[in-house]
């Protein structure tokens, strides 16, 4: 077991829940306020979204980076379970993109397609 690598994925859990919680507080909870906002699908609700989402979706892939850091700390990172968090991560986009979007941002099909593939590829 490596400790520096566990507290490397503690720091990025960390980090990841303060980018998320800090962004949404400061940044985009001031961008939304904007009365220029583009209007995309008839209105300005799915851009907040989409905005909402990429912003939240970088904290969800630190996740994911954090659970191979522990993977590799706990000397268990074999391709299996690369391949095992990757499609997890992927999962969780996949879900959260078709979720908030309501299937409109196409993103999802993508997503879907990455977590399929990363567990089948590797779970053979």
């Amino acid at each position: 077991m490596n400790s520096a690598l566990y507290a490397a994925a503690a720091l990025t859990v960390g980090i990841g829940i303060a980018h998320s919680w800090l962004g949404e507080r400061y940044i985009l909870i001031r961008l939304f306020r904007r009365g220029d906002l583009p209007q995309l699908f008839g209105g300005t609700e799915f851009t907040k979204n989409t905005l909402r989402f990429a912003w939240h979706v970088t904290t969800l892939a630190w996740l994911g980076l954090a659970g191979i850091l522990v993977a590799i700390a706990g000397d268990v990172l074999t391709a299996r379970n690369a391949g095992l968090i990757v499609g997890i991560t992927f999962a969780a986009h996949f879900l959260i993109a078709l979720i908030a979007s309501r299937g409109r941002h196409y993103a999802w099909i993508v997503f879907l397609a990455i977590s399929v593939l990363a567990i089948t590829a590797t779970w053979r």
